[in-house]
């Protein structure tokens, strides 16, 4: 027998499903209709039977769904396509999420403890639309004496930072969104606005604990940032490119950590110091200073420099791939596509006939971001696991380390690299 609440009155349910169909319908035709349309304005249209397929054409696949297949396509050639979804930012933030999933997890099962199990019936999978959620909806504060415009920037430019070194690490062959001649010229300097932007952070909030933090986090990321420069010199030396897509492409027979380990270690330790990620994590260190510099960061201003360091944390895992583990470089695993539909495309529809430029990916394409993925979760899980088994250091020890030790196995790395290069074993033309 169902029991009919005394306040529910249908008409006003019916009332506010044609209010939310309103509404949807209405921003579909003032917002989604217009960006399409400035989208398709932008993208070289493809040639659909002899004619060339228009903006305004483009929108007939309500009548011929096929012709949407090639405007895919078009559009997926596009710097548009490349930023906002593969393998911009869109991918990264999606790596993000799955990110910090899995290290929930991982740490719960790790520690033996009880986490969010039913919160989306399988293993707690909704709970990171309810922080999601959370985060959007509570309140942001603003400390009284606070440097306002440069704590709200903050966040902001967080985020910026850590897309900018998104846009760095190449995919799969030909797939990167700033394919630079001196790309990892690009990285180092995209790295040296972090300590900036974290210290302008914990000073802007005027506050003792965010500024604890920040100089912590200073004098953590200048002292790490130096060997981790160094360390990178070695694959320079013997790629004879800066060029991260040269770099990954150099290995095709045979990843540069097997010749220079030492320097795949220094740039890990390194990289895990720039992440702030244990036993590294000095300048949050919740059992002494709160959270350090995020502490007086609320809602979605926390939550946006929760998702700079997690993109953060994929762009240093993919560098690692690019660099030492061979990027998208591994056996060939993708079946091949038939050959006719590389000719010809495949027949669909009442209206067209056949539909050119498809598959949307090649072979190549398909298999080396199956790799690189592989490769960065595996270098993912390795950066998450120091969290659940080592404890913090002391701050004079993190620094000791940072300007003595790393520094002097960078440096042996580099003439281990040099060793190489002038006795003819390696060189920019690879194996010798």
């Amino acid at each position: 027998m169902s029991v009919i609440a005394p306040n529910f009155k249908l008409s006003e349910f019916i009332k506010s499903l044609l209010d939310n169909a309103f509404w949807g319908l209405l921003l579909l035709v003032l917002v989604g209709v217009p960006a399409v349309f400035m989208i398709l304005f932008f993208i070289e249209m493809p040639v659909i039977n002899g004619e060339l397929l228009t903006p305004f054409l483009a929108l007939t696949w309500l009548a011929d769904p096929s012709r949407i297949l090639p405007v895919v396509h078009a559009f997926m050639a596009t710097d548009i396509f490349r930023v906002m979804a593969f393998p911009g930012f869109g991918f990264a933030a999606l790596l993000a999420a799955a990110t910090i999933f899995v290290e929930r997890k991982m740490l719960a099962k790790l520690q033996l403890r009880v986490g969010p199990f039913y919160c989306g019936k399988f293993e707690g999978i909704l709970q990171l639309m309810g922080d999601g959620l959370k985060l959007i909806s509570k309140e942001i504060i603003i400390p009284a004496k606070a440097d306002k415009p440069i704590f709200w920037a903050a966040p902001v430019l967080f985020v910026a930072a850590a897309a900018s070194f998104v846009a760095f690490i190449p995919v799969a062959p030909g797939w990167v969104v700033a394919d630079v001649d001196l790309g990892l010229l690009g990285v180092f300097a995209v790295i040296g606005f972090f300590p900036i932007i974290t210290i302008l952070s914990a000073w802007s909030a005027n506050s003792k604990f965010p500024f604890i933090g920040g100089i912590r986090a200073l004098f953590q990321m200048v002292s790490f940032e130096i060997p981790l420069i160094l360390s990178l010199l070695g694959v320079v030396m013997l790629t004879g490119s800066l060029n991260l897509s040269e770099i990954a492409a150099s290995q095709s027979s045979f990843p540069w950590i097997v010749f220079l380990p030492i320097g795949a270690i220094v740039f890990f330790i390194t990289m895990l110091a720039e992440l702030e990620r244990i036993p590294f994590d000095l300048p949050e260190a919740e059992s002494e200073i709160v959270a350090g510099w995020l502490t007086e960061l609320s809602g979605m201003m926390y939550g946006l420099v929760q998702l700079g360091t997690y993109l953060k944390l994929y762009a240093f895992a993919g560098l690692f791939v690019v660099l030492f583990l061979g990027g998208w470089n591994g056996p060939m695993v993708v079946p091949p596509f038939p050959a006719e539909i590389l000719t010809d495309g495949i027949v669909m529809g009442p209206v067209t006939a056949k539909i050119p430029g498809l598959p949307l990916f090649t072979q190549e394409m398909l298999n080396g971001a199956l790799w690189f993925v592989l490769k960065t979760v595996a270098v993912i899980f390795f950066i998450l696991l120091p969290r659940g088994v080592f404890p913090r250091i002391r701050i004079d020890m993190l620094l000791n380390l940072g300007w003595t030790k790393l520094i002097g196995l960078a440096f042996v790395n580099i003439f281990i690299a040099l060793g190489l290069l002038y006795a003819g074993v390696l060189g920019p033309g690879g194996l010798q």
